[in-house]
């Protein structure tokens, strides 16, 4: 989690920056930084790649020298948005009593780029989620030697449903499977692993919601127990936790019951199956990751919040 503190102390020290150059340059702030950041992407397009492929981390970022004497760099809209978000975990962490170390951030950037992909990893973060096989597969080639980095080295994990006869495309192409939700499924991923020489981590998908369009097994289902139990012979998996999504435009009580519900199955299941790990609890969205946090969550999952409204998908169906 060294990652996280330390994007969390770059953002706090910009945020810190810009706000010094604004009481400096107020009242004509406005008037003075429009023109600036025109000139400082304008000289950045004749020497370099476009702002939105650069990273901010190194000294090769953009930036301005202010008559003051400070420097400024451009702030990307994602950069902004992470920092709020970094701000709302770490006030969740302490209504919670938990240390920020606690909570990995996935960045879901399903209908994304891959140059979206390559900005957030360049502002450090290094966990994506993504809904499908195909869409994935034609940005996995933009990425593969950003997925190869020793310093900026991402994972990629597959949070969609999946179908059975898609699972052997699925584990070439993502470093984890966070969807689990049957027992064919889960043979056929072993099976693929197995031909690759690779130990695939997998989380079981709970539903907890009576939405048909919700994907996920019913935790007292019989295929729920036959899994669990089938797991633990699948050598070629590694049983890392449970998955889910509460249910849309309920009241926040409603939200905070579900996600005490998978916290509280994730405890009795691990109890009963000391053979297999239960340590991540991935649950709580762009809307609703704040309660998740409070409730236990250890994996949240932001798309809408950090990289902005969607277009919806427009790929081959899957």
């Amino acid at each position: 989690m060294a990652a996280q503190s330390w994007i969390a102390a770059r953002l706090a020290e910009r945020g810190a920056l810009v706000r010094r150059v604004q009481s400096i340059l107020q009242p004509n702030i406005q008037s003075f930084w429009h023109p600036l950041v025109d000139q400082v992407e304008h000289q950045s397009e004749q020497t370099s790649p476009p702002l939105s492929k650069r990273g901010f981390g190194d000294d090769s970022r953009p930036e301005a020298q202010l008559h003051c004497g400070l420097r400024i760099e451009v702030v990307t809209l994602l950069q902004e948005n992470l920092e709020r978000i970094e701000a709302a975990i770490e006030l969740a962490c302490r209504r919670a009593g938990r240390s920020r170390s606690d909570i990995e951030l996935m960045s879901v950037s399903k209908t994304y780029p891959a140059s979206t992909i390559e900005e957030a990893a360049s502002l450090g973060l290094s966990l994506f989620g993504e809904n499908r096989v195909q869409e994935f597969a034609a940005k996995s080639e933009e990425l593969a030697s950003l997925r190869r980095s020793a310093s900026k080295s991402i994972r990629v994990h597959l949070i969609g449903h999946l179908q059975s006869n898609k699972s052997a495309r699925a584990v070439e192409l993502f470093d984890a499977i966070d969807s689990l939700d049957s027992v064919k499924l889960a043979e056929r991923l072993n099976e693929a692993a197995a031909k690759l020489n690779k130990r695939l981590p997998v989380l079981i998908e709970v539903k907890l919601s009576t939405e048909e369009t919700k994907a996920g097994l019913d935790p007292d289902s019989a295929d729920t127990a036959q899994l669990i139990e089938r797991l633990s012979d699948l050598s070629h998996l590694q049983m890392r936790g449970l998955m889910t999504i509460a249910p849309w435009g309920i009241p926040e009580n409603e939200t905070r019951a579900c996600f005490r519900a998978l916290r509280q199955i994730r405890d009795h299941w691990a109890s009963a199956h000391p053979r297999l790990n239960f340590n991540v609890l991935s649950m709580g969205m762009s809307g609703d990751f704040a309660i998740a946090i409070e409730e236990g969550a250890t994996r949240i999952r932001i798309g809408t919040a950090l990289f902005g409204k969607r277009k919806p998908y427009a790929g081959p169906p899957e």
